[in-house]
């Protein structure tokens, strides 16, 4: 499985309807399509006139079966892109609960986190000095 990023510019007019989308997210990825896709993250995004856009990583198969998900989930897509590596510069300790969802979301249920999930773990440090450092 290959990571992507999903931008959703705008696709919810309210908070109370990107709290029922996340709902629906969950069930598809979860329970029906779960070999085809795994939902890792989302960024909220405060779009104009209260509106609510989100971007979202997933590992997929491939773009189609992201497509998939959003068509089953009712989801917009905007764009579709390949994430080709991920640059940690520090470790959010106030996220590693992995939910930090906007007070305007209405009453949101968050999806469980399947047990054997370890994406939420803080990224392991590198012991290997940078270039051009002193290890001294």
């Amino acid at each position: 499985m290959n990571e992507y990023g999903v931008l959703r510019r705008g696709g919810w007019r309210s908070y109370a309807d990107l709290a029922a989308a996340l709902q629906r997210a969950a069930h598809v990825a979860d329970d029906l399509i779960p070999d085809d896709l795994r939902w890792l993250r989302s960024y909220v995004l405060d779009e104009n006139r209260g509106q609510a856009g989100t971007f979202c990583v997933y590992r997929a198969i491939s773009p189609e079966a992201i497509r998939r998900h959003a068509a089953r989930a009712r989801l917009p897509v905007d764009e579709i892109v390949a994430i080709a590596g991920t640059l940690i510069v520090s470790y959010d300790a106030q996220n590693a609960d992995g939910w930090r969802l906007p007070e305007r979301v209405a009453n949101p249920t968050h999806p469980q986190r399947r047990s054997n999930d370890s994406e939420a773990r803080a990224p392991a440090r590198s012991t290997t000095p940078a270039p051009g450092s002193s290890s001294v």
